[in-house]
C-alpha cells in the first residue's frame, strides 16, 4: 500500500510540473510584442508580406502590430514611434525611404529594441540589428537574363532596341535591381547588340519614385513619342510589375499588342495577380517570384531568436552596408516566371490558386 500511494504521489507531481512548463504564463513569446512598419496596400505583395508575417508570429504566441505607411514617410515614421511607446518588445520595418529613419530609430536603441530591416535595407544609421531579404542582385541578373535569352544575344542577333527602367531611387534595393541587370546587358549595349534610343541608361533617369506605375507610364509615353514614331521597341527592362504594367499600357496606346506589331519583351517582379494574368495572355513576357512565404519564416525566425536571447541565423555578412556599417543578412534565392512554368512556381506551390489566375 505505502508503495502505492508513492507512486501515486511522485505521478501527481509529474503532472503538475509538466501543466506548469506548458502553461500560457511560462511561455515567454506570450507577454512580447512585435511591431510591424510595412510601406503601402497599394501593392498586393505587401499585404501578402504583412499578413504572412502576422500568421506565423501569431502561431509562436506573439502580439503584433501591423502597420501600413501608405508611402508617406511621416506617417511611418509616426507609426513606428507609436510602437515604440506602446512598448513593443522588436521592430520589423520595410522602409518607405531607407534613409528616413535615422531619427526614430535612435529612439528604438535607446530603449533596447532590436531592429530587423525587411526586404528593404535600412540606411545611414547603426541602429538596424538584421536583415532579412531576397538576392537582390540576381533579381536583375533574372529579368536580363530573360531579355538575353529570348532576344538571341548569346546567337549573336541583334542589334534590337532597349529601354530601361529603374525603381525607386529612395530604395536601395532598387539600385541592386538595375546594377544586376546591367551586368548583363551593358557589355551588349557597349558592342550595340542593344540600342538604347533614347540615350537614357542611367538610374538617376531610369527611376521611378515610389515604384508608381502611372509614373513609368508616363515616362514610356515620352520616351515613344521622341524616339520610336519610326522604330520600335524590341525589350524593356523593367523591375516591378506595377512599372511593367504602366508600361505596357503605353505600349498599346500606340498599337503594340497585336500581330501586325506584337509586344516587345516586358519584364517585372514580384508576380502579382495582373501581372500573371498579363503573361498568360501574352502581354507581360516575364516576372521574378519571391516566395512572401519564405521571406516571413526567415524574419520570424529571426524574431524569435532575437527575443530569446539568441543570435539569429545569417548567410551572408559581406554584401550590405547601409553607409555606417555592414548589416548581417539572409538571402532568400528569387525565380524567374513566365508562361512557361508559372503553374508549376505559383500554382502548384499554393502561393496562388488557379482561379485567381482566370
Amino acid at each position: 500500500m505505502k508503495k502505492l500511494l508513492a507512486l501515486l504521489l511522485m505521478l501527481v507531481m509529474m503532472l503538475s510540473l509538466t501543466a506548469c512548463g506548458s502553461s500560457p504564463a511560462s511561455n515567454p513569446s506570450s507577454k512580447k510584442k512585435v511591431g510591424i512598419a510595412m510601406p503601402t496596400k497599394s501593392s498586393a505583395r505587401w499585404i501578402a508580406d504583412g499578413d504572412n508575417i502576422v500568421k506565423q508570429l501569431q502561431a509562436k504566441g506573439y502580439e503584433t502590430d501591423l502597420q501600413y505607411g501608405e508611402d508617406n514617410i511621416e506617417n511611418q515614421v509616426a507609426q513606428i514611434e507609436n510602437m515604440i511607446t506602446k512598448g513593443a518588445n522588436i521592430l520589423v520595418v520595410a522602409s518607405i525611404d531607407g534613409e528616413s529613419l535615422t531619427d526614430v530609430l535612435r529612439k528604438a536603441k535607446e530603449k533596447n529594441i532590436p531592429v530587423i530591416a525587411y526586404d528593404r535595407l535600412i540606411k545611414k544609421t547603426p541602429n538596424v540589428d538584421y536583415y532579412a531579404t531576397f538576392d537582390n542582385f540576381k533579381v536583375g541578373v533574372l529579368q536580363a537574363t530573360y531579355i538575353e535569352k529570348n532576344l538571341g544575344l548569346k546567337d549573336g542577333k541583334g542589334p534590337f532596341n532597349i529601354e530601361l527602367f529603374g525603381g525607386s531611387p529612395d530604395d536601395n534595393n532598387a539600385f541592386m535591381f538595375f546594377d544586376g541587370a546591367m551586368s548583363i546587358l551593358k557589355p551588349y549595349i557597349d558592342t550595340k547588340k542593344l540600342v538604347v534610343k533614347s540615350g537614357q541608361m542611367d538610374m538617376g533617369v531610369c527611376a521611378t519614385l515610389r515604384w508608381d506605375g502611372a509614373t513609368a507610364q508616363a515616362r514610356m509615353d515620352n520616351l515613344l513619342s521622341k524616339n520610336y514614331t519610326a522604330a520600335k521597341v524590341d525589350a524593356v527592362l523593367s523591375p516591378y510589375d506595377g512599372i511593367s504594367i504602366g508600361v505596357l499600357s503605353s505600349l498599346k496606346a500606340v498599337g503594340y499588342g497585336t500581330s501586325a506589331q506584337p509586344m516587345p519583351i516586358v519584364t517585372g517582379q514580384d508576380a502579382e495577380i495582373p501581372s500573371i494574368k498579363s503573361i498568360i495572355k501574352g502581354e507581360q513576357s516575364q516576372t521574378v517570384f519571391k516566395d512572401t512565404r519564405d521571406l516571413a519564416k526567415v524574419t520570424v525566425d529571426m524574431v524569435d531568436a532575437l527575443l530569446n536571447g539568441k543570435k539569429a541565423e545569417t548567410n551572408d555578412d559581406k554584401t550590405y552596408n547601409n553607409g555606417v556599417k555592414v548589416v548581417p543578412s539572409y538571402l532568400l534565392v528569387p525565380v524567374s516566371v513566365d508562361k512557361s512554368n508559372y503553374i508549376k512556381v505559383l500554382v502548384e506551390s499554393g502561393y496562388y490558386t488557379e482561379d485567381k489566375l482566370k
